[in-house]
């Protein structure tokens, strides 16, 4: 089997990369019961070969099925499978169900207080952050400036608190922006998503704020759901 790493292009909307044809394979490999609960995955030199991709892409995939709840990785033993269905992905501590459920409790308001509170330093922090997002083509780095701009959103809000919470749950919204990103194709949407939020804060309208960073939730929760839901064929061909 040969995948690539190159590109492989689908009748969807979206190309799916390399790493996302490996991932596929072997999460269809584990829920069709190839490898049980319990199983060691084949080491890293054998997929490596068997798949006819680099390390690093194979690297990505297997943390991406541990993100998916599917495998756990054991220092100097291997890869085993721990589960056949994937239901919740976990982003560093935190599972992504109760990541999201916190974020809308937390973000949407903090969102609406920023509109009404930020200073004009905060708004050239988060314009300045965004133009760079919006030219930025390296993910890691993206990934990065992502989280920056909700600490910014935060700060803009002017109570140390709302920052200290984001500052809490930084590392899995790094974790599940980059997740988002080689899955979901999410980074364009993102940008455009905090287009808006940004321009409902200069407006300085708490309403429109509060509904655009409502929406940029909706569209994370929606991704993460079509990737949890989406087939073996999917993964590997259509596209979503």
């Amino acid at each position: 089997m040969n995948l690539s790493d190159s590109q492989t292009a689908g009748p969807g909307p979206r190309r799916v990369s390399a790493m996302e044809a490996v991932l596929g394979h072997l999460r269809g490999a584990i829920e069709r019961g190839e490898y049980a609960i319990g199983d060691k995955l084949p080491s890293e030199a054998e997929l490596c070969r068997a798949l006819a991709v680099s390390r690093p892409v194979l690297r990505e995939a297997l943390r991406a099925l541990q993100t998916m709840g599917l495998t756990v990785s054991r220092t100097g033993k291997g890869t085993f499978v721990v589960a056949t269905a994937v239901e919740d992905p976990t982003f560093g501590d935190y599972a992504a169900s109760d990541l999201l459920e916190v974020r809308r409790h937390v973000e949407i308001p903090v969102a609406g207080y920023a509109a009404l509170r930020r200073t004009p330093e905060n708004l050239d922090h988060l314009a300045h952050l965004l133009r760079r997002m919006e030219g930025e083509t390296d993910t890691t780095a993206w990934v990065a400036m992502d989280t920056l701009f909700h600490l910014g959103v935060a700060e803009a809000a002017q109570n140390p608190v709302f920052r200290r919470v984001i500052e809490e749950i930084r590392d899995a919204l790094a974790r599940q922006s980059a997740f988002l990103n080689e899955l979901g194709g999410r980074r364009e949407h993102s940008d455009r998503e905090h287009r808006a939020l940004l321009q409902a804060l200069t407006d300085g309208s708490a309403q429109d704020a509060e509904r655009a960073m409502a929406h940029h939730l909706d569209r994370v929760e929606k991704t993460l759901t079509d990737i949890v839901r989406r087939t073996r064929t999917d993964t590997t061909g259509a596209g979503t």
